[in-house]
């Protein structure tokens, strides 16, 4: 018979503690260690269990009663870490608050962003020390990232539609991502490209001559990795209309296929539309708009770039065309499938947070 672990004592907060370990929450210079310390203490404040605690944060047993002792034998003081042996701190508490509130909320004036030596002339601190706390707070003002989002007002159906395919996929059905990589260019460096020597790496001319262009069809089968392609000289309904009838040879009979695709103006032409009611056995699901990033084939286009395209030189279109048929030919002797792992509420989640985000910044 399992005997009763030791009660623990209860937690409670006043008003006062309560408004000082919310005000950690929301603030956005607080360090993420104090800022789960003040979480699983507010938690534990609502009469949950250790294990119910470490369940909803994610946290371990161990670390939700490390904290609810501290906070029970020293209040707030105790979430704070404690002092260490050693020479005595030379920057404050303030001055590091000063740095962190500077570099989130102020620009220079001469600049469009800081940097150490900027931020140091501005607070009176060396150089290294700004450093050191952008480090620890992994600040980092010099990188910039961009961001898009989608502004479909079906997103959430169209991103559980296309999840799903990835995740559940219907039986008897072959699920494809179909796309096109428009514009490849045929491109010849101005000067010969001198191989790479040991201690050299390989060099080219940063100028080219354009010798034209190609459009790739792909279709990109979620299970197996493999690839139907289709190469054409321009990018239209017609092209668009001859690649389907390609797939339609390749793909059996027997199965049904469903279609993952952008919401380009050639997937929906009229000639389009009267092709897939000849052919009932297409399903075609539309990535939100601005979300291109749902469509796995983005993910081989990626490949392809890399691998083959950005460092190739072509003197001639039909060159270019030769090389991308051979490494298609390739990828498909050795198919490397995409493995799609985020659900669809999970993906949802991530981008909920970022507008909460967003809107508590004031943009």
């Amino acid at each position: 018979m399992n005997r009763p672990g030791p009660r623990i004592p209860p937690l409670s907060l006043t008003d006062a503690q309560r408004a000082v370990l919310e005000g950690w929450l929301r603030r956005r210079s607080t360090a993420q260690a104090l800022a789960q310390r003040a979480r699983i203490v507010l938690v534990c404040a609502e009469g949950h269990s250790i294990m119910e605690v470490s369940r909803l944060l994610k946290v371990a047993p161990d670390t939700v009663r490390t904290w609810r002792r501290r906070f029970l034998e020293h209040g707030v003081d105790g979430l704070c870490d404690e002092s260490r042996p050693g020479v005595p701190r030379k920057i404050r508490d303030a001055d590091v608050e000063r740095v962190i509130v500077k570099t989130l909320q102020e620009t220079p004036k001469n600049a469009t962003h800081w940097s150490t030596r900027s931020m140091a002339a501005a607070t009176g601190m060396s150089q290294s020390a700004v450093s050191r706390i952008w480090r620890a707070f992994a600040l980092a003002p010099h990188r910039s990232e961009t961001f898009k989002l989608s502004t479909d007002p079906h997103f959430i159906d169209k991103v559980r539609d296309v999840v799903g395919l990835y995740l559940d996929p219907p039986e008897k059905a072959l699920v494809l991502c179909v796309d096109e990589k428009s514009q490849i260019q045929a491109l010849d460096r101005s000067q010969p490209v001198l191989p790479m020597m040991p201690g050299v790496p390989e060099r080219r001319s940063h100028d080219y001559v354009r010798s034209g262009t190609t459009t790739l069809f792909a279709a990109l089968e979620v299970a197996t990795g493999k690839v139907i392609g289709s190469l054409h000289r321009r990018h239209r309904a017609t092209e668009f209309k001859k690649f389907l009838a390609k797939v339609d040879k390749t793909v059996p009979a027997t199965l049904e296929v469903h279609l993952i695709l952008d919401n380009y103006a050639t997937h929906k032409t009229p000639s389009v539309k009267k092709w897939l009611l000849a052919h009932p056995r297409f399903h075609l699901h539309f990535t939100p708009t601005g979300a291109s990033w749902l469509n796995l084939v983005e993910r081989w286009f990626g490949e392809l770039t890399q691998k083959r395209l950005k460092r190739g030189v072509h003197r001639s279109v039909q060159a270019l065309e030769r090389d991308v048929r051979a490494w298609l030919a390739d990828w498909n002797n050795h198919p490397k499938p995409f493995v799609w792992t985020k659900t669809a509420d999970e993906i949802l989640d991530k981008v909920a947070a970022y507008c909460h985000r967003i809107s508590d910044s004031g943009h």
